[in-house]
């Protein structure tokens, strides 16, 4: 590639977005990662509420701030044993994940 056909990134994306139809496409993919990212947040605030517990009572069972529990509840990702440890002070017994792989469920415990 010469110094003549090579493109800025930047540039390249506002190419891109200029195509028809790609900017659209991008805007409902950032507004359903949007929506994952609060349904997300929801379940793990819908298990707390479902073990009857407050965050306050979560943070002392975890020993961290309230508003460490918060920020908890909407992190995009995080280590399975940290999700294990906010679950199991929930109150749920036996955590585990369950996947579908070629149709066939496969349950792991965390």
């Amino acid at each position: 590639m010469s110094k003549k056909d090579f493109v800025r990134g930047n540039e390249r994306l506002e190419r891109m977005l200029r195509q028809p139809g790609v900017a659209d496409a991008v805007d409902a993919l950032e507004t359903e990662a949007d929506e994952l990212d609060r349904i997300h947040a929801m379940s793990l605030a819908m298990v707390r509420e479902a073990g009857k517990r407050t965050q306050a009572e979560i943070a002392h069972e975890l020993g961290i701030s309230q508003g460490a529990v918060s920020q908890m509840e909407r992190r995009e990702d995080m280590l399975l044993s940290t999700l294990r440890s906010y679950i199991t002070a929930t109150g749920a017994e036996n955590p585990r994940i369950i996947v579908t792989v070629n149709g066939h469920d496969v349950e792991l415990a965390i």
